[in-house]
């Protein structure tokens, strides 16, 4: 028998009636499985090209604060150590041109994909709330805003929301999956808009490093947002620009009273990045070396790719910047990642950025170079 007021039988645990995974999109990357497995079956082996995990060596200097900081037996602060938040905003200043930040402004958290998706949550956004996100976009913001148990609209035109009461509005330059990225003017369009409604704005800016045709701006940068972060965020991860994934190290600042109902709720939650991670993530941020030796193998990889792409019948849109090329042929992405796997070649398919990538394809370039250099073997470059 079976309570229709809850749809499972009545000696089943509360918790099944509730389970929060019921609000969630289907976890994506499940479904590229079976592709996954026909380009396994290649006979040269997989070449993976679907998610943008780096594969290159942590660098030596990472590597050494690492170990420096292994004796770490008390327990670490959410806070952060000022040194740590030190160098996110030296590294700010230094790399990016932000100014006016102190270290109230900063806080270290455990990987920028547990911040996004639980941010609207830490906030108390709820069902009164609306939460926007690009057309195509990272699936994590919309997440976050479920989890919350929020609403949530993909959009990239403002004026298309209309009178509608938004309470968070995320931006993502350079943007995963496309690489396109956001101009100053643009930039400065949104931070009016957010400012004249009292919308929170949260700049996803993990890729910031990762530019090729031209160079992103922080929405923290003076030119954008005129020297003033009030109800202004910007988030940023260290696992692209320094290899750095496994280190779960990234950080959000901006507006100090935003921080500090962030840092707030993650106290009493014990959500701390630890404290050997945090000196590994000032040696990663102080040096701009091991940054300048990465972009550069990032940037043969692409070339490569790209010109086997096109010679392929390819055209690449955007890709100004990230760790990706957005690829197309004209026709549907599962199409396309069918017949790539059939050569043994892995890549994303648009769609799992939103229906607006149906017809294209995120092809990531951080695999080895011998890698990359099968895949466009197998493309016919």
């Amino acid at each position: 028998m079976t309570d229709p007021s809850l749809g499972v039988p009545p000696t089943a645990p509360w918790w099944a009636a509730r389970a929060v995974s019921g609000r969630l999109p289907d976890f994506p990357w499940d479904h590229l499985v079976p592709f996954a497995e026909r380009a396994r079956a290649h006979p040269d082996g997989i070449v993976d090209l679907s998610v943008g995990t780096p594969v290159d060596p942590t660098p030596a200097v990472v590597q050494q604060a690492l170990r420096d900081a292994a004796d770490s037996p008390g327990y670490p602060t959410t806070v952060g150590l000022p040194a740590t938040r030190q160098a996110c905003i030296d590294w700010l200043e230094r790399r990016h041109g932000v100014t006016g930040l102190g270290l109230d402004a900063v806080l270290p958290v455990i990987g920028s994909k547990e911040l996004i998706a639980s941010m609207p949550t830490h906030l108390g956004l709820g069902e009164r709330d609306l939460v926007v996100y690009p057309r195509l976009a990272y699936p994590t913001y919309e997440v976050g805003a479920r989890l919350a148990g929020a609403r949530s609209v993909a959009a990239d035109s403002l004026t298309a929301l209309g009178p509608q009461r938004v309470s968070m509005l995320w931006i993502n330059s350079p943007s995963n999956p496309t690489g396109k990225i956001l101009p100053v003017d643009h930039l400065r369009k949104v931070v009016a808009w957010a400012r004249e409604r009292g919308v929170l704005l949260v700049s996803d800016e993990c890729y910031i490093e990762s530019a090729w045709e031209e160079r992103p701006l922080s929405v923290l940068h003076p030119d954008v947002c005129d020297g003033d972060h009030t109800g202004i965020l910007a988030v940023h991860s260290l696992s692209k620009r320094s290899n750095l994934a496994g280190y779960r190290c990234a950080f959000v600042a901006g507006d100090p009273g935003v921080v500090g109902e962030l840092l707030a709720v993650r106290k009493n939650l014990g959500l701390q990045l630890p404290g050997p991670q945090q000196v590994a993530m000032k040696a990663a941020l102080d040096d701009d070396m091991h940054v300048e030796e990465q972009h550069a193998r990032y940037a043969l990889r692409r070339g490569r790719l790209r010109t086997a792409l096109r010679a392929a019948g390819f055209r690449i849109d955007e890709s100004q910047g990230a760790l990706y090329l957005w690829a197309t042929r004209g026709e549907g992405c599962w199409d396309t990642v069918g017949a790539l796997a059939d050569l043994g070649i892995l890549v994303a398919p648009g769609e799992f950025y939103g229906p607006a990538g149906a017809e294209h394809v995120r092809v990531a370039f951080t695999a080895t170079d011998e890698r990359v250099d099968e895949a466009v073997r197998r493309l016919g470059g």
